[in-house]
């Protein structure tokens, strides 16, 4: 798979893991526009990142239909054409706590970002994409979190991940069936602790969708505090370089994964016992069982 001279969107594209995938295809000859929520922190990464190849910024709301439908004329008007789509923007519901403990108002903000968000930058992109009548590539953002199996203390968002993963999916053998150029892949970032803007989802929180009955974090909450009580259990704590995960989701396009994900092997004994108890008609294991 080449990857210089091809176009790639990527949103949520700023920080973090977008960030990293957006260095790896800049290292290899990609143009690459960026969207993202965060206007500071976008220009500041196009400014960081410039040396390394054709790279800009633009600022999109995936929450706001009328924003991602911005970003495509903007994208197509300019570029012309898209070969890789990272629907990669995410938050936490910011909630935790028990999931009778989480309000609606959570539910609404991960499910804003994390499954319409998805769902709206697909529905705008992709008919594109597949008018061009190209090889193109869409890549979805999930987590072991729900994609895999929950993690409970973590229900929404565990949800709308699980919600991704099911409709990347069905995207992609429909796609199959259709005949279509157009891949669908699905990326479970993984490899060690991802120190990322996840941790702080809330700086983007709307005020409208803010909680009713507003509580203090709950231990554990804040990234250095999470490694810290892995660390005091005698768990691994390595961070992961997320330009090495970046790099890691290219090849892994390049070598025509469907799933995307470092620690993909480990997921097959769990998957294995849910599929078990299922069938037994019991609670199947958790990813932290």
């Amino acid at each position: 798979m080449e990857f210089a001279g091809k176009v790639a969107v990527i949103t949520g594209g700023a920080s973090g893991i977008g960030k990293g995938i957006v260095h790896a295809l800049l290292s290899r000859g990609a143009s690459v526009v960026v969207a993202d929520i965060e206007q500071g922190v976008l220009d500041a990464t196009v400014a960081e990142l410039s040396p390394l190849g054709a790279l800009r910024g633009v600022r999109c709301d995936v929450t706001d239909a009328a924003s991602i439908t911005a970003l495509a004329n903007d994208v197509y008007g300019t570029e012309g054409v898209v070969d890789f789509l990272f629907a990669n923007a995410g938050v936490t519901s910011g909630g935790g706590g028990l999931p009778w403990e989480q309000e609606m108002n959570d539910w609404r903000w991960c499910f804003g970002v994390n499954v319409f968000g998805v769902a709206g930058t697909i529905l705008e992109f992709l008919p594109r994409m597949l008018a061009a009548d190209r090889e193109a590539h869409l890549i979805t953002t999930s987590s072991g979190d729900g994609g895999i199996a929950p993690v409970p203390h973590a229900s929404i968002y565990a949800a709308s991940k699980a919600a991704i993963s099911c409709f990347t999916e069905s995207l992609a053998h429909q796609l199959t069936k259709v005949g279509s150029p157009v891949g669908a892949h699905v990326f479970y970032p993984g490899g060690g602790l991802l120190d990322t803007g996840l941790w702080t989802a809330q700086r983007n929180r709307p005020k409208d969708l803010e909680r009713v009955k507003p509580r203090p974090p709950a231990p554990g909450t804040s990234f250095e505090e999470f490694r810290e009580q892995l660390k005091a259990a005698g768990m691994k704590a390595d961070v992961v370089d997320l330009n090495w995960l970046g790099d890691f989701v290219l090849d892994a396009l390049a070598a025509d994964k469907y799933v995307i994900a470092p620690n993909c092997e480990t997921f097959g004994p769990l998957l294995h016992s849910r599929a078990d108890a299922i069938a037994a008609g019991q609670v199947p294991p958790t990813l932290i069982h």
